[in-house]
């Protein structure tokens, strides 16, 4: 299952290959400890990860309270699809904000030979089509992270 076009959203794609076969990096992507060590926090961007929570199967969700400036910001999703080693789809958004606000993102890891590519589709609901290019670059700033764990 992929982000399908549609008029009510705009997609931002990024793709990554990596060195690590796309066991390891799925992995990465549920598991609290690797989670906090690309997605967010110091080094990634100049805040601090205050509390990580993740229940890793479909119809868990996740909640990462950042700091960031002297904001809290607490990102959350609903995990829609985990076929380990190869999709993994969620809905991202932050606590407080209404549902319709929420987004959904699609990532489908393929094996190759000299490790995997992942390819991640980030569908932003229309009126937040504005920040598509500031979206765009934060996954890329994430996924070199990400990168650098392998």
């Amino acid at each position: 299952m992929t982000a399908r076009p549609s008029p009510d959203t705009v997609d931002v794609t990024v793709q990554r290959h990596f060195s690590a076969p796309a066991e390891r990096v799925f992995d990465a992507w549920l598991t609290p400890r690797l989670l906090g060590q690309w997605m967010f926090g110091p080094g990634v961007r100049d805040e601090k990860v205050l509390r990580l929570d993740v229940d890793p199967r479909v119809g868990g969700r996740f909640s990462i309270l950042v700091e960031r400036h002297g904001t809290r910001i607490d990102h959350v999703g609903e995990y829609i699809v985990i076929e380990r080693p190869h999709r993994l789809s969620f809905t991202w958004g932050i606590a407080g904000e209404s549902d319709q606000d929420g987004s959904r993102v699609d990532i489908v890891i393929s094996p190759v030979p000299t490790g995997c590519e992942l390819r991640l589709t980030h569908a932003l609901p229309r009126a937040w089509a504005d920040y598509a290019e500031r979206t765009q670059q934060g996954w890329a700033h994430m996924l070199e992270a990400l990168h650098a764990l392998f």
